[in-house]
């Protein structure tokens, strides 16, 4: 029985259909504390490691679970798409129910459709979107810590941490937030959107890109509150990456902040309100009001 406690659900087909191969492409979420990446390891938990086995189980076979790309070690998803092939009667929209009916809670499958032949969960994406956020109260909350970075050691500016942001638009080489140990061969990635927006006591940083490099968004983010803070001006930001200054970028921001929010497709057959928006934004009241009874 799974973590949830359910049973598996029927799979609505006739004993005597006749299986034929799909592509079953899938809307994941799931909530990175306790995995150690995206992509399957030896003798480590993760997403990509417990959805094959379930795959396995049904299928009686072992099965490649194809993602859009990787997220590190506890980092959140809140609509990561990976495809899979298999010959099965199950239909493509009911594999959501059969694989939630057997996850553990800290994964979910949002939908499952058919998709062609040739689609790719990796290679038909033309857009991959995350929002890592910031908390800046003193006071910690223990239903914030698990997707924020509890930054209150100094007052960041927001409208600083923008404009630094503004010149990253475009097709740019960043090799000064690229981590090693990549396999990638080159640093240029086409920046589609970079946005930092403070509600209360949160700031939110959303970077979109056709494609990102390893370790990215947390490097990005880490020299973003050197300039919050005011050590380091927005200009000398953009000198830093503009000059391919890796030997200065030291801090990666922690990875319980991060979220890959969604991955875009020229044609995706998956309503809008599945993927687009899925991660509820953390707002607190600036001035409670208490009444006493």
């Amino acid at each position: 029985m799974p973590a949830n406690g359910s049973t598996a659900p029927h799979s609505g087909v006739e004993a005597d259909e006749k299986p034929e191969t799909q592509r079953i492409a899938l809307v994941i979420q799931y909530q990175g504390t306790h995995f150690h990446g995206w992509q399957r390891q030896l003798n480590q938990r993760t997403v990509q490691a417990e959805i094959e086995q379930v795959l396995e189980a049904v299928l009686s076979k072992p099965t490649t679970l194809h993602g859009s790309g990787r997220t590190d070690s506890g980092v959140h998803a809140a609509a990561q798409v990976a495809h899979f092939d298999a010959t099965t009667l199950i239909p493509a929209h009911r594999w959501a129910a059969v694989l939630n009916s057997r996850l553990p809670d800290d994964i979910l499958i949002r939908a499952s459709v058919s998709v062609t032949k040739s689609w790719h969960a990796r290679f038909s994406a033309c857009s991959r979107r995350y929002r890592y956020t910031i908390y800046t109260d003193a006071r910690p909350n223990l239903f914030v810590r698990p997707y924020s970075w509890h930054y209150y050691l100094a007052p960041l500016d927001a409208e600083a941490m923008q404009t630094a942001l503004k010149p990253l638009s475009g097709r740019q080489h960043l090799a000064a937030f690229h981590r090693a140990g990549s396999s990638r061969p080159h640093s240029w990635v086409e920046m589609q959107a970079a946005e930092c927006e403070r509600q209360g006591a949160f700031i939110r940083i959303e970077l979109q890109a056709s494609g990102f490099l390893y370790g990215m968004v947390r490097l990005i983010v880490g020299m973003l509150v050197e300039v919050g803070r005011g050590i380091r001006s927005p200009g000398q930001f953009t000198e830093l990456w503009q000059q391919q200054r890796r030997d200065l970028v030291k801090y990666a921001a922690p990875p319980q902040g991060l979220c890959l929010l969604r991955v875009g497709y020229p044609d995706f057959p998956v309503a809008p309100e599945v993927w687009f928006d899925s991660q509820p934004k953390l707002v607190l009241p600036a001035d409670p009001v208490f009444c006493l009874i």
